[in-house]
Parts: structure tokens; sequence; C-alpha cells
């Protein structure tokens, strides 16, 4: 039981960096902005709803595709964490932020971006394939429920943690995040070069 608490720690914390629920919430204001509160609810439901799926595919079925086409855990976790640091210096310099305003007044928006790209991305995805690998499955499947609670209640609740943090809070907390997915994407490149060096 304790092993289990430990994997699901272990792994709850790079999915929660890689969601970045509270860096999710000025973007996710600025499009439902003008929207009545039952739009809003719906958006909510659609995009957590298509996050949680799209998430959960890829952890029962990530490892199999790839053993299928015959990538290795080492090529995956280079590749991967190569990945998860172009993200992760996109975020930090603002990237994500130009590429979202643009749909700004779309009003379907529950599916795109927000249920994906904003909340599952290529950065969770790489996150949740590499939990997978290192804890397994079912820790892997808890974390990841756990991480999409707190976004479905980050964006029901984004109001009242706009007015308590700040949006400049809400955004330094964010680059915080980035800096230490960042770090994870490092891990991961140096993890995959020894797991080939050590063929």
């Amino acid at each position: 039981m304790l092993k289990f608490i430990e994997s699901l720690i272990l792994t709850f914390i790079p999915i929660f960096v890689a969601v970045d629920s509270l860096g999710n919430i000025p973007l996710f204001i600025s499009l439902v902005e003008g929207m009545n509160n039952k739009q809003r609810q719906r958006v909510i439901t659609e995009s957590v709803t298509t996050a949680t799926l799209i998430a959960i595919i890829f952890v029962f079925v990530g490892k199999p595709i790839l053993r299928f086409i015959g990538i290795s855990v080492a090529d995956f976790q280079i590749a991967g964490g190569l990945l998860i640091l172009v993200i992760s210096i996109n975020l930090l310099l603002g990237g994500r932020t130009k590429f979202l305003t643009s749909l700004e007044h779309e009003r379907d928006v529950g599916i795109f971006p927000l249920g994906t790209p904003l909340i599952t991305g290529p950065a969770v995805l790489t996150t949740i394939l590499m939990m997978v690998d290192t804890f397994g499955i079912i820790p892997t499947f808890f974390a990841l429920i756990i991480n999409m609670f707190i976004a479905w209640f980050t964006m029901v609740k984004s109001d009242m943690i706009i007015r308590f943090m700040g949006v400049s809070g809400v955004r330094a907390f964010s680059k915080i995040t980035y800096i230490l997915l960042a770090s994870i994407g490092i891990m991961m490149i140096r993890k995959g070069l020894q797991g080939i060096l050590l063929r």
C-alpha cells in the first residue's frame, strides 16, 4: 500500500506540472468571455471529458503502439524529453498565449483548444507514457484522474482563484511549473541516453 501511495505521488507531480491547471485559468477565462453560466459549464464538461479520454487512451495503448512500431523506451525518453523541453521553453516565451488568443472569439472551444492541446497536449501525453513505463499503469491512471479533477475544479472556480491569486500570481506560478517541466524534459533525455549507452 505504501509503495502504491509513493508511486501515485511520484506520478501525480509530473502530470500536474504538465497539465498546468492553474496556468490555464487566464486563457480559459479569455476563451469563455461573454458566455453565460450554462454555456461555461458545457465548455468545462466538454474540455475535461475530451482531455481525459485522450489521456486514458494513451495510458493503456501508448506503450503497445511504441512496441509495435519498434521504438525502444530509451528512444522515446530522448524524443519525449526533447519535446517537453521545447514545449516548456515555448510556454515560458509565451508561444501558447499567442496561438490561443487567435481563438478567443470561437464559441465551440470545449474540445479544441481547451480539451486539447490546452489540458491534454503533447507534454501531458509524453509524461503519461513515461510514467506508465516508470511506475506502471495503475498509479498513472489514478494520478491522471486526480489531475483531471483538479483541472475541472480550477475551471469551475476560476473566477474565485483569479480574485485570490490575481492574474500576475497565476502567471508567476505557471512560469515556475514551466521551469519544472523543462527540468523533467532534461531528466528524461539523460535517462534515455543512459539507457542507450548501457545497452
